[in-house]
């Protein structure tokens, strides 16, 4: 089964709500199933993206049963397939020249990000799941801050994640379960090991 029909599957099975199925829709008219998760660090390859939420969703899923099934299904699926949403119609193909394997220069594809709304990133991901469907308050903090000490406002010496992190542990799952997906599972390479 392809990444694409097995995040499909494992959304329709897990999550319910009202605005669910527009959000699927949404995410079928828009790039999501063939865009990259990175430019160059890891999963930077079509279908990328949608590879890297099935991979957190895994290890996220893993996670919250070790940590004694605090979470409904529901919860899971959401923050780990819809985490990095914030990357649909994001990333566009440039050319740059390359010198081949006998030094000769040839014009390359590789991705570029467009950004097309500049809200942020776990931010981002939080406002377009809200346009479809309601998140739970810890569904939207663990989404807000999936990117831990990487997030530019978490940067800036606030104690916001500090805070969210000690009041909701999914949030620190789902950032474990993002740094495990992208450092060891995806282990800064463009090809997909899982």
């Amino acid at each position: 089964m392809g990444a694409k029909q097995e995040f499909i599957e494992i959304f329709k099975e897990n999550v319910k709500r009202p605005g669910a199925e527009r959000l699927l829709e949404w995410l079928m008219g828009s790039d999501f199933f063939i865009a990259p998760a990175s430019t160059k660090y890891h999963c930077a390859c079509e279908a990328g993206l949608v590879t890297h939420s099935l991979n957190v969703y895994k290890i996220l899923k893993k996670r919250c049963e070790e940590y004694g099934d605090r979470f409904s299904p529901e919860t899971i699926a959401i923050c780990g397939l819809l985490h990095d949403i914030c990357k649909t119609n994001f990333y566009t193909i440039s050319l740059r020249n390359v010198k081949n394997e006998r030094g000769q220069w040839e014009q390359r594809p590789y991705y570029t990000v467009d950004d097309q709304f500049p809200f942020g990133h776990g931010e981002k991901s939080v406002f377009v799941i809200e346009r479809y469907m309601r998140l739970k308050e810890e569904e939207a903090v663990a989404i807000r801050w999936h990117m831990g000490g990487f997030d530019e406002a978490a940067r800036s010496g606030g104690f916001t994640i500090s805070h969210a992190y000690e009041k909701y542990p999914l949030a620190v799952l789902l950032h474990m379960a993002d740094l495990e997906a992208t450092y060891l599972s995806e282990q800064g390479t463009s090809e997909p090991k899982i």
